[in-house]
């Protein structure tokens, strides 16, 4: 997980940033700037100065934010002049938006503010529907407005072209003031707080975000279009409210609360995708009358708020269903504000001390977490590392009420001493307060209790022993009730309190903080901890398993283990690694020769595991049947080892058994199956007959021992051992699991070429969508969150542990999909829309086929390594677009669908989505920050270790991207250059001699010109025309050859590419039912195939293999089945191993060449030679 950070400002107005893998905060650019209060989100930081002014912090990043001006330039056609500028009064404007209402002349347009700068000059676009225009750009129609083509025709009596221009925001890593007003006349409002938030309400646009502020006259403003192409928006909207508002806080999604001056809180209700701002206020009233509400904190399900005396409260019962709550619980602490960050983490500023709080053990389950934890940690401008008594006091200052083993704790530190595992948590115990004259609606009934979390308190010590402890000291309180607790029936739960005097006295059990001696203190380290003012956490990502640093100071040992450990580089740990090896190799073989005289005692041994399996039996009616199944292994004198798997069953009371020789097996697969662990078991003819063996365990572990224990012993008898080559086949099945595949020599062979079905499969452990090599090693993947992964050069991981995974580069690795069923609904004339169906409809709630029934209640994870991460929620993200509610309509089932409802639709459907995540591990390390969709890594090699390597991608968010930096040495690279274009695209690709393709969003392709080592990103792109009504979807390079698949399945080859004219002439058709497509190095084919026939049923998803390809024959003849199916992905990039070339060639009949045949094949050998 790439690393966030906390934002937080002190009592000078300074403002500084803590990661979650640091250990100091860092302030700040722009440090002459003072601000007042601050709040954060992942991409950015917006706050409030001391002249009450607004400004946005935006993160510096590869991708630079781009916005499009258009404008549209209008001509009717006259007998005398063709066509001019001189239009009907009835037209439009001669320069006007698309639908020609506003005039939009090209010198009227002017930068929003200072903090942008134009990309380039006003140009025409001469691409419209993804087909190229005739030079000018000028597309034709009968009249405005009407539908425009790029052709000329008759009747065509006017005509319009699209111009555009870039402007690019340079305000990043810097703190950029907001315009207040557009009237400059109106003298700006001052502003007294500001909240970010609402990313997840809506993705349209993209980076949407709600900004809200509250001015010194108590009036509440919203900040409109703020999104990722526009990050300062555009314009203030004051929103009308009951009373003045002091404070306001806005949540990822739709909660939002404000503080009124007379101490109560306000609820905006109403926010949702379509009305952002919502539409209404509800007032809640303040936990206790005396003590009014002063601040309010929202997340995604959570509200806490302080009080005027400080004191800290949770609202039970918030969810996007009932905004406003049920009850206030009273926490303990008191605190100056709250914030509560993503995943519902919260962050305090203490009142007392004014130091920055943690809330340990927040979660799902437990909302309102356990314990506040200091936060302390140097600051990156402080002269020494060191803090005064006080904040080593704070370090270990909890607020709680009783001892916990520190195993309880949900957040650790990874560089606690010894003295840290002692190290004491409270656990917070709650208690029902006795609230004198409550209705018996203000009581908790019995089972809520239960879901409210452990609480508990903390007594404050006095300043003079704060200032001269040493000792990390947690002060607790006997659980005795609250001395009069006011009357108030929104109290539903107060927490316990404790006997101070107890902590006090018993502190045997607490341990202390390792300090310096007076005489290793530096003489100048004398200044008192940080005093803080704000803090915010809207940027900074916590989870359960994120190790933090936060709350232990290093000491004298501790930071010289540090600077020694950091003093071992891995050169240094490679060259050991490498000298006990060599040392390990000629001991055992002297030790072998020593005793190579005598004979041998034992000639074969024999090594049997059994156990108890099911077996999906082969005949009609095919089920799952329990079987006896038992492993034989066999060491022969030489060494070598062979192993059998037996399967024993009974058939109508005889006993039989199915026998398979391991070196046999081609690959183990892990199946996708709800109710069962099952995984199957590949052989050549099992892959010609689609019909794999499977087996089925009764729990995950046992399939794991199995799957494990059967790759080793396959592994084994084809002599494979540690990772994969850099020639080696990768590929992914649409379950998320990577395999790879070592190729033969005679793999690419003209006469001989060995079946693909009996190439031998490895798994390796991670979890990703996309694999891309290359055959300089260099590895690249995507998960199914576009989060890119590099490959470490290890093996194994996942579930293969011990000897099966390598020792060292093996990381931690989490991936996030999403599951998708569909509500569908029949109009009738009663009800119209409504879930009842004809007896012939699909069912109500169903996946996309309609053919299996699919609720939210019985739709599961993936697979038992899953877990959901979310609720469901509605996905108007559809192919064909959607209404405001996100239905698309039809006229039947099924049929195809639109965003809009027609006479002539009697279903609707509408797609939700829920979020799940796997957590394992493997050989990938992360790269962040930039979410990728598609990824291609030059297929040549290098000379040597350090030439740098092409590798493009594409963002998702369709921007195309060119990896900096990238060598064998270095297979990560520096930083991302990113590369223009005109709109998204979807799909890139780089073959040799530095060729780049691409696909565009509208399905036309793309040819980046003058690529090159000294120039990576080339100067322009070339439109390439697609073939007649398709839109081309993923595009392959190889060394000469270019070949696309279109969004039907038809795969496409480029005739024509020379050297003069890299950009090809034509199109011609090759194959169809190809999902996925790789060209490798040396311009062999590999595709993903759908309904491949076998001889039991047909297979999607199969692993395909051009025969025939060779440099005068680059679209091959025939193709080759391999494994299959519910593979999703193959890349033949790396594989650069030339067959042996054989004395005859294939076929001596010779025949005579078409003139039109020998010129390509010419052209093609020209092309060769050149690269």
């Amino acid at each position: 997980m790439p690393s966030t950070v906390l934002w937080a400002t002190d009592i000078f107005g300074r403002v500084l940033t803590l990661s979650t893998d640091g250990q100091q905060w860092a302030p700040c650019k722009n440090g002459y700037l003072e601000f007042k209060r601050v709040s954060a989100v992942r991409s950015c930081c917006w706050g409030i100065g001391c002249n009450h002014q607004i400004y946005v912090y935006i993160h510096s990043s590869d991708l630079p934010i781009r916005y499009q001006e258009e404008t549209y330039e209008n001509q009717r056609w006259n007998p005398v002049d063709g066509y001019c500028e001189k239009l009907l009064p009835s037209d439009r404007w001669q320069w006007s938006d698309v639908t020609g209402l506003q005039h939009q002349q090209l010198d009227s347009f002017e930068l929003p503010s200072p903090h942008w700068e134009w990309e380039s000059d006003w140009y025409v676009d001469e691409n419209i529907g993804g087909q190229p225009t005739e030079k000018g750009g000028w597309t034709y129609a009968i009249d405005f407005p009407a539908t425009y083509t790029k052709d000329k025709k008759w009747n065509s009596c006017v005509r319009r072209r699209r111009w555009i221009r870039y402007r690019r925001y340079k305000a990043r890593d810097t703190w950029a003031k907001v315009p207040s007003h557009e009237d400059t006349q109106q003298l700006p409002d001052p502003f007294n707080d500001i909240t970010v938030g609402g990313w997840e309400i809506t993705d349209e646009p993209v980076g949407r975000l709600s900004v809200w502020t509250a001015s010194l006259q108590g009036k509440v403003w919203y900040r409109e279009n703020v999104c990722q192409n526009n990050p300062e928006g555009s314009l203030w909207c004051e929103m009308e409210t009951p009373s003045e508002v002091i404070q306001i806080s806005c949540g990822p999604y739709d909660l939002l609360w404000a503080a009124l001056w007379e101490g109560q809180a306000i609820v905006r209700e109403g926010i949702c995708r379509n009305n952002p701002k919502g539409n209404s206020w509800t007032v809640v009233e303040a936990p206790t009358p005396e003590n009014g509400i002063m601040h309010v904190s929202v997340g995604v399900n959570v509200v806490w708020a302080v009080t005027k005396d400080h004191k800290v409260w949770f609202r039970r019962g918030v969810n996007s269903h009932n905004p406003c709550g049920t009850g206030w619980v009273e926490m303990v602490g008191e605190m100056t504000m709250v914030n509560v960050g993503l995943n519902d983490q919260v962050f305090g500023v203490g009142y007392e001390d004014r130091a920055v709080y943690f809330r340990q053990g927040v979660t799902t389950s437990e909302l309102s977490g356990k314990a506040w934890k200091a936060i302390v940690v140097p600051r990156g401008n402080d002269r020494s590392d060191s803090e005064s008594s006080s904040s080593l006091v704070s370090a270990g200052c909890y607020f709680g009420d009783e001892v916990k083993e520190q195993s309880d704790s949900t957040i650790h530190s990874d560089i606690d001493s010894n003295n840290e595992t002692e190290q004491t948590l409270m656990q917070e115990n709650s208690s029902v307060a006795p609230v004198n004259e409550a209705t018996s609606e203000d009581k908790p009934e019995t089972e809520d209790l239960g879901a409210v979390l452990e609480l508990g308190s903390q007594q404050k010590a006095s300043s003079n022993h704060l200032e001269n402890s040493t000792e990390d000291t947690t002060f607790s309180e006997s659980p005795l009730a609250k001395t009069g607790a006011p009357r108030w029936t929104s109290i539903d739960l107060v927490e316990a309190r404790a006997n101070p005097t107890e902590a006090l006295t018993d502190t045997s059990g607490l341990s202390t903080l390792g300090l310096f001696s007076s005489g290793e203190e530096e003489p100048f380290v004398s200044d008192l901890h940080p005093l803080w003012t704000w803090v915010s956490g809207g940027g900074c990502l916590i989870e359960s398993h994120t190790p933090l640093k936060w709350f232990t100071l290093q000491t004298g040992l501790i930071a010289s283990m540090q600077s020694m450990s950091l003093s071992i580089t891995p050169a240094h740990t490679a060259a050991w690694r490498k000298q006990i090896f060599d040392q390990l190799s000629e001991r055992s073989k002297r030790e072998q020769d020593s005793f190579r005289h005598y004979e041998q005692a034992v000639e074969q041994s024999v090594w049997v595991k059994t156990g108890t399996l099911q077996w999906f039996r082969d005949w009609k009616p095919n089920k799952w049947i329990d079987v006896r199944v038992a492993l034989e292994q066999f060491l022969a004198t030489d060494g070598s080892r062979d192993s059998i798997l037996f399967i024993y069953y009974t058939h109508y009371e005889e006993k039989k058994y199915i026998h398979v020789f391991l070196n046999e097996v081609t690959i183990l697969v892990p199946v996708a199956n709800e109710a069962k662990h099952s995984f199957a078991i590949y052989t050549p003819e099992n892959t010609k007959q689609r019909w794999p063996f499977r087996l089925a365990a009764a729990t995950e572990e046992e399939m794991h021992d199995w799957l494990v224990l059967l790759s080793m012993s396959c592994c084994e008898s084809r002599k494979i051992l540690g990772p994969p080559s850099n020639q080696a086949i990768w590929s992914v099945t649409c379950k998320g699991d990577i395999f790879v595949s070592e190729p033969t020599p005679d793999l690419e062979s003209l006469t001989n070429a060995s079946s693909c079905d009996q190439m031998f499969w490895c798994q390796i452990g991670g979890h990703l969508r996309v694999v891309e090599s290359s055959s300089s090693g260099v590895v690249w993947g995507l998960g199914y969150d576009n989060t890119a992964w590099v490959y470490t050069g290890g093996f194994g991981g996942g579930f293969f542990q011990g000897i099966a995974s390598s020792t060292d580069n093996i990381f931690p690795q989490t991936d996030t999909k999403c599951v998708y069923i569909y509500e569908n609904q029949r109009w009738n004339p009663i009800t119209g829309y409504s879930s009842t169906g004809l007896l012939t409809d699909r069912y109500m709630w169903s996946d996309a086929s309609g053919l299996q029934e699919c609720t939210k209640a019985n739709t599961k994870p993936p697979s038992p390594q899953w877990s959901w991460v979310s609720d469901w929620y509605i996905d108007f993200n559809v192919l064909g677009g959607t209404d405001r509610e996100g239905w698309q309509y039809a006229a039947d089932f099924p049929s195809s669908y639109h965003g809009y409802k027609t006479i002539k639709d009697f279903v609707r459907r509408r797609r939700w989505a829920r979020k799940c995540r796997v957590v394992t591990n493997g050989p990938w390390l992360e790269v962040p920050p930039i979410p990728l969709r598609d990824i291609s890594i030059t297929p040549s090699s290098g000379t040597h270790s350090k030439e740098l390597i092409s590798l493009w991608a594409i963002s998702n968010k369709g921007d195309v991207l060119c990896r900096l930096g990238v060598t064998k040495q270095s297979p990560s690279g520096s930083s991302w250059l990113h590369v223009g274009t005109d709109q998204p695209f979807i799909s890139v690709s780089v073959g040799g001699c530095h060729q780049v393709w691409a696909i565009a969003r509208d399905g036309s392709a793309f040819y980046r010109g003058s690529v090159s080592s000294t120039q990576p990103a080339g100067d322009c792109w070339y439109h390439i025309p697609s073939p007649h009504k398709q839109k081309l979807q993923q595009v392959s390079v190889g060394n000469t050859s270019v070949f696309v698949v279109d969004e039907n399945g038809n795969l496409w080859f480029r005739q024509g590419i020379t050297p003069t004219y890299p950009q090809g002439t034509t199109w011609e058709h090759m194959s169809n039912n190809i999902r996925k497509i790789s060209v490798g190095p040396l311009d062999q084919v590999w595709v993903i195939a759908d309904k491949v026939q076998g001889s039991h049923s047909l297979s999607c998803g199969t692993v395909c293999h051009r025969l025939g390809v060779q440099p005068m024959q680059l679209k091959g003849h025939s193709w080759d089945y391999g494994i299959g199916g519910g593979w999703e992905h193959i890349t033949v990039r790396g594989n650069n191993a030339e067959a042996s070339k054989s004395v005859q060639s294939e076929g001596e009949t010779i025949r005579k060449q078409d003139p039109q045949e020998r010129i390509e094949e010419e052209n093609s050998s020209q092309h060769v030679a050149n690269c």
